[in-house]
């Protein structure tokens, strides 16, 4: 690349250099006092490495003296533009960060990113105490609270978490949290294998303890339990009025704890939530998130949703709404959270008892809520650091929330993970001491909460069978979705993940690639178009607009037959190799499905 040239005045030049050099040497002496660095001349060399730095910007910038009293003339400044070789233009953290890194800072950030999930490089080059975006609506910068709020202990969850980021996390609760209020932070340490986060997370409790001595304490497990025990724990150490249960990649927002205190001051059973906004996992900027509701799936994995009707008439964003179910990150009167049941310590490493949490409290006297003037900001990371693959225990721990909370509805549970209604082989643990919780607390049923509060769950009454489809000419190969986006379903090496699962319905419809659990979602049909020989997959709206037909024949073993144009689905050999899917004249193939729910 050529040099550019850049005219800068003389004085504005000096100026800016000496404002820099103030500025390098006031950051330096930050740094020194958050790393607790001990000795005289550790602080002279640091200090004298960056004089050095300052010494070859300005030799680099070929400043000219012009003499006291000479006419302000413009210096010539070089610049030089380099750009370094792109060595990862596959990797998420590149797509919209790091062009001006060179070669060594990439193959740095890079195994930052592997190891962290998000852009720990950058977190350990940005203050501690950064300001962040005010997202709140404008008319909670209007409300008073009470004086005499509960006080309020944050617990902290982390695995391997980068150190940066858990001191930020500290810092912005210290900073944006009134002192009268904040009895406690509660670090849990789920067994963290990395050197930073003994040693040198000490030092800077250490550090935080000359502000504020007792503040920060620490529980470490000696083994990896998982999420729930983690915040167990943390809610065991705790000693406010209230807890609040986060991960440690967050910043709260300024009066995050307020609006959250003020609600469970008022009602002791109600379990509050902020609202999340995201941090970026590459360039860690803030983006701000509408206030919604939390949901579920039948799969149980969590999901946005939208609050009570009642809410959106109140046109005021501001108001706390009504939840089915909350996310990872809770607050919770201590003693309430205590009656209820806290969580369930036989759910193992990740996934579902944050739903579990959901549906008790609402079925054992209390009630969930979203409270949009409490904002927190929460790194959406790349990839979690638990597991690989976390439906392994996502799928264990749904099948255990199941068989203790949700009564004649469990089988859903099944259906959404593609297992059979019996013997689907997982062990889910001991339930018994959970049963005896629900019958002490005398809570409601299941269906209460599907009617009261989640009726957007569409209870699948009318399935009879689900899983995999397969011809009687062919035993290896199933009916998959196909191509998306694409209309048509193809026959396709059986692998029986979701493309393969496929729903008949007692109406005739068949759906294929998965089910939705949601009233107002569509599930895509399986159609005889009227005309050729290719079957059709629309959403089942559409098919019915289109005249699409859209309703089957099917028994066990039989053949699939189109009630309206008495055609079947069947399949026929492209040339000596492969078989394809086919509507045509029926010739006495046969089907099977997977899973059986009842006769049909």
């Amino acid at each position: 690349m050529r040099a550019s040239l850049l005219r800068v005045p003389a004085a504005l030049l000096a100026a800016t250099l000496a404002a820099w050099y103030m500025m390098s040497i006031k950051r330096e002496m930050q740094r020194i006092c958050e790393s607790n660095v001990a000795g005289s001349q550790e602080i002279l060399n640091r200090l004298q490495k960056v004089q050095s730095h300052v010494s070859y910007l300005v030799k680099s910038m070929n400043v000219v003296d012009h003499g006291e009293g000479q006419p302000e003339r413009d210096v010539e400044v070089k610049m030089e533009k380099k750009v370094a070789k792109k060595l990862y233009p596959n990797s998420a953290l590149f797509r919209n960060w790091g062009d001006q890194l060179s070669e060594e800072e990439q193959k740095e950030a890079e195994a930052m990113f592997q190891r962290y999930g998000y852009n720990a490089f950058l977190s350990d080059r940005l203050p501690l105490n950064r300001e962040i975006p005010d997202t709140r609506d404008k008319r909670c910068l209007e409300r008073k609270y009470p004086e005499d709020l509960p006080t309020i202990s944050v617990v902290l969850i982390y695995l391997d978490e980068a150190l940066s980021v858990i001191k930020r996390a500290i810092r912005s609760i210290i900073d944006k949290t009134p002192a009268h209020l904040l009895k406690d932070i509660i670090l849990v340490d789920d067994n963290s294998s990395h050197e930073d986060l003994k040693d040198k997370l000490d030092a800077y409790i250490s550090f935080i303890h000359e502000e504020r001595p007792g503040l920060v304490k620490r529980v470490r497990h000696r083994e990896q339990m998982g999420l729930t025990q983690a915040r167990i724990s943390g809610w065991e150490a705790a000693t406010g009025d209230v807890v609040a249960i986060l991960d440690a990649h967050i910043e709260v927002h300024v009066g995050w704890a307020e609006p959250l205190l003020a609600r469970i001051k008022a009602d002791r059973t109600v379990v509050v939530s902020p609202v999340f906004d995201k941090v970026n996992f590459d360039d860690l900027t803030v983006t701000q998130y509408f206030s919604s509701a939390h949901g579920f799936d039948w799969g149980l994995w969590c999901l946005y949703e939208g609050f009570r009707p009642e809410w959106y008439k109140l046109n005021d964003e501001s108001q706390p709404g009504k939840s089915p179910s909350i996310m990872g990150i809770l607050v919770a009167d201590r003693n309430f959270f205590g009656e209820v049941g806290v969580l369930d310590s036989g759910m193992k490493i990740y996934g579902g008892e944050n739903v579990e949490l959901g549906v008790r409290v609402w079925l054992c006297g209390g009630s969930i809520e979203i409270v949009p003037c409490s904002r927190i900001a929460h790194i959406e990371r790349s990839h979690k650091p638990y597991l690989p693959d976390l439906s392994i225990t996502m799928k264990r721990n749904a099948l255990r929330v199941a068989e203790v909370w949700m009564d004649e509805y469990k089988h859903n549970v099944n259906i959404a993970w593609n297992l059979p209604i019996k013997d689907h082989g997982i062990d889910i643990g001991d339930v018994s001491e959970r049963k005896k919780l629900r019958e002490k607390l005398k809570c409601k049923p299941f269906k209460w909460y599907l009617d009261n509060v989640y009726p957007q769950l569409d209870t699948w009454d009318d399935l009879v069978a689900y899983g995999a489809l397969v011809n009687n000419l062919t035993a290896d190969a199933c009916v998959d979705q196909g191509p998306v986006p694409g209309n048509v379903p193809v026959l396709y090496g059986c692998h029986f993940f979701s493309t393969q699962s496929c729903y008949y319905h007692t109406n005739g419809q068949i759906y294929i690639g998965g089910i939705k659990s949601h009233k107002y979602s569509d599930n895509r049909c399986l159609v005889d178009p009227g005309t050729g020989s290719t079957p059709g997959l629309y959403e089942c709206k559409e098919a019915k607009e289109k005249g699409f037909h859209m309703h089957w024949d099917f028994k066990q073993g039989r053949a699939i037959k189109n009630r309206d144009t008495g055609r079947c689905l069947e399949i026929a050999k492209e040339g000596l190799t492969y078989y394809q899917l086919i509507i045509q004249k029926c010739s006495g193939q046969g089907w099977r499905i997977q899973h059986v729910i009842k006769d049909f």
